[in-house]
């Protein structure tokens, strides 16, 4: 009696996090961590980290460089809930709390070779007055319990008629972050 195997396939990604673009602050670190379908596992790496703190250069561009590595394989039979990278992008407000600046997600490219993803990032807003004039007062921000709420899509078949810009960032003054890695397929 033969035992009926599955197949899987693995998925290797192997780059960095390569750094943000934040006009407005300084001295921030990311947090990162995938998210991923039931029918997915990591076999090898870590699936969330913390890079160091970045200072912005001196030069002209005024980059936040953290070039911070990630390594992971993950195995699957089904490419369905294919793996996203989340990444959280936090710093000091002026009363010197870690407050959340930027949440943004990307899959995972599809295809095997070298990528660079650019990652618009965004903060939620508090949705009455009373709470930003309190958010004010005291230096918190509205922020997430758990960050991988950004990249499920639950609920958000209704953005476009409600007027939200669900596209890539534009600008270069807008915040985001940069990723860089290569992904490799084995059968």
């Amino acid at each position: 009696m033969a035992a009926s195997n599955p197949s899987v396939f693995l998925l290797t990604v192997n780059g960095n996090i390569e750094g943000a673009n934040f006009p407005e602050y300084d001295n921030l670190y990311c947090k990162y961590c995938f998210v991923y379908g039931h029918d997915w596992a990591p076999t090898t790496g870590l699936e969330e980290g913390i890079t160091q703190i970045a200072s912005k250069s001196s030069q002209a561009s005024h980059r936040l460089i953290w070039n911070f590595p990630l390594a992971t394989t993950f195995k699957s039979t089904n490419p369905s809930g294919w793996p996203q990278l989340v990444v959280s992008v936090y710093g000091p407000d002026v009363f010197g709390n870690d407050v959340v600046r930027g949440y943004g997600a990307t899959h995972i490219p599809f295809t095997p070779g070298q990528h660079t993803k650019t990652i618009p990032m965004f903060v939620p807003e508090p949705t009455w007055r009373l709470q930003k004039f309190t958010g004010w007062l005291t230096g918190r921000r509205p922020e997430y319990t758990d960050p991988k709420v950004v990249a499920q899509g639950e609920g958000r078949e209704d953005m476009k008629k409600m007027d939200y810009d669900t596209g890539p960032s534009g600008p270069a003054n807008k915040p985001s972050a940069t990723s860089g890695w290569s992904t490799e397929e084995q059968p």
